[in-house]
């Protein structure tokens, strides 16, 4: 009898998630993409935050090749993974008015665009952010799983979740729960999948912005590798012209 190769089983759920994104989000990663284009033309900037691994897709956004020089990531020590111990995060994570005091003590502006990526969208801190951002009059770009979001129940007082207090709503079409594989003979499933399609879905975003902004005649603000010749001196150039815009220097 051959033994399953899991590997490979999980392999092909991303590729079928990456389909599903592809089918049924796409419309909503071209509308990301134009305010984010509009965000630049107009004069503004960009913010990004989530909370413990939501927040490896802010790292993804920041400060690194091939990515917008305007992403000014909101980072919150305590609900970073390096906190120990690290279970303080999901603690934090469920605090009434953390978010909003986050925000609120950002740059973030009217004008600014904000994308918040959790991936149930249940906890306070996102769902307080989300609604202080908008009270700042920025607009609100939440990516989170609808399948996993809406079979569970808000632990916000206003019993609403990420996805219905932001502007546009962007479902990674993800598993319930984020584990993806079940393996013969073993109760929880093993290996998530909000990473991988996370990073796919705002590159994807990056990419139709910087074409939207290069068909109206504005040079995309986008990072060289500084390990190849001449790329740090690109990228001081870039970083001087968007410093009024930029605040993670």
């Amino acid at each position: 009898m051959t033994q399953t190769q899991y590997g490979k089983v999980y392999i092909n759920h991303l590729k079928d998630i990456i389909d599903r994104i592809l089918e049924s989000q796409y419309d909503k990663l071209e509308m990301a993409a134009k305010k984010i284009a509009d965000t630049v033309q107009t004069g503004n900037t960009i913010f990004a935050f989530g909370c413990s691994h939501s927040g490896i897709i802010v790292e993804e956004l920041f400060y690194r090749t091939g990515g917008f020089v305007l992403i000014n990531p909101i980072f919150n020590p305590t609900l970073m993974l390096n906190t120990r111990p690290v279970t303080m995060t999901s603690r934090a994570e469920r605090l009434e008015g953390f978010g909003r005091e986050i925000i609120d003590q950002s740059p973030l502006k009217k004008g600014d665009t904000l994308l918040i990526h959790s991936v149930s969208g249940r906890n306070p801190v996102v769902v307080d952010a989300a609604i202080e951002a908008k009270e700042k009059g920025a607009y609100v770009i939440g990516l989170t799983n609808m399948t996993y979001s809406t079979q569970v129940t808000s632990r916000h007082k206003s019993g609403k979740k990420l996805y219905d207090i932001v502007d546009l709503a962007i479902d990674n079409c993800g598993d319930y729960e984020d584990s993806s594989i079940q393996i013969e003979d073993m109760k929880q499933k093993v290996a998530p999948t909000s990473t991988v399609a996370g990073a796919a879905i705002v590159n994807t975003i990056i990419v139709e912005a910087s074409s939207m902004l290069l068909s109206r005649g504005i040079e995309p603000p986008i990072f060289h590798s500084s390990n190849v010749d001449g790329g740090d001196e690109f990228n001081k150039r870039v970083l001087d012209k968007y410093k009024d815009r930029i605040f993670y220097l």
